[in-house]
């Protein structure tokens, strides 16, 4: 909370720098206040239209909202914004144990465009924009979190073939420091470790809803539907409605009309 009233206090005191806009639209964020971010980024977007970084986080909150084509249209249009520009490291708002930041601003575009079409069930468009993640950088947080979605994205589309090619880049020994989940996931999807061997897939937290919903979508390619299903109602159960993993299994029990109507805590 101190954090949120810092960067606040700094905005409205220059409210002509579209830095200090941004972190007080983060800061409102991380406190779960999603549309009163976006209303920050739009107040912002109105004032600095050709600011990238506003599209980029709005459409991240929009996906935290379920609103899918409106983080669709809001990252598209990013994703036109930095053709030709040079990539830059994000600053991280949550800093991990080492505090080294491991994304980039095309990276993140890239990765929740993908994302919001995943969740439209567009898989072929979800399926270019990781393409295009992967390809932003050669980081190996962002190698195996792209490669992840890449990979389900194949298996899903029974493109098994495919799905295998894209795990090339995936070894033992990568220097990955925040995804290692995603990590654990692509070694489980290349044969390198078993399945006991990935994290635990119990408890509310974004990671144990990425690697039960990674897990959930193997039973579905081997045709093992009831386990399926039961780690999609899983993670349901869990207090962790904002974790990329939750809204996943959200989406294609939604899709499966398995859920009457979207929860909205």
């Amino acid at each position: 909370m101190e954090q949120y009233y810092e960067a606040k206090t700094a905005y409205l005191k220059d409210t002509t720098d579209v830095d200090l806009l941004i972190w007080f639209g983060r800061r409102t964020a991380y406190l779960g206040n999603y549309e009163d971010a976006i209303a920050i980024y739009s107040m912002g977007i109105q004032r600095f239209p050709r600011e990238v970084r506003l599209y980029r986080h709005r459409g991240h909150r929009y996906i935290s909202l379920r609103e899918f084509d409106k983080a669709i249209a809001d990252l598209e249009h990013g994703a036109e914004l930095i053709q030709g520009t040079p990539n830059e490291i994000e600053p991280d708002g949550m800093p991990n144990a080492m505090n080294i930041p491991v994304s980039t601003l095309h990276g993140n575009i890239w990765y929740h465009l993908g994302l919001a079409y995943y969740l439209n069930h567009d898989f072929e468009n979800a399926y270019r924009a990781y393409l295009n993640c992967r390809e932003s950088g050669e980081n190996p947080d962002n190698i195996v979190s792209s490669t992840h979605w890449l990979y389900m994205i194949q298996r899903r589309l029974g493109n098994k073939a495919i799905a295998d090619s894209l795990l090339l880049p995936i070894e033992d020994g990568m220097e990955v420091i925040e995804n290692t989940n995603y990590y654990d996931l692509c070694k489980f999807y290349k044969g390198l470790i078993r399945v006991d061997a990935l994290s635990s897939t119990t408890g509310s937290s974004a990671a144990s809803d990425a690697v039960s919903y990674g897990l959930a979508n193997w039973y579905l390619y081997e045709g093992q539907q009831e386990k399926r299903l039961e780690l999609l109602k899983a993670i349901l159960g869990r207090d962790s409605w904002t974790s990329f993993g939750y809204i996943a299994a959200e989406s294609d029990l939604l899709q499966m009309k398995l859920l009457d109507s979207l929860n909205t805590k």
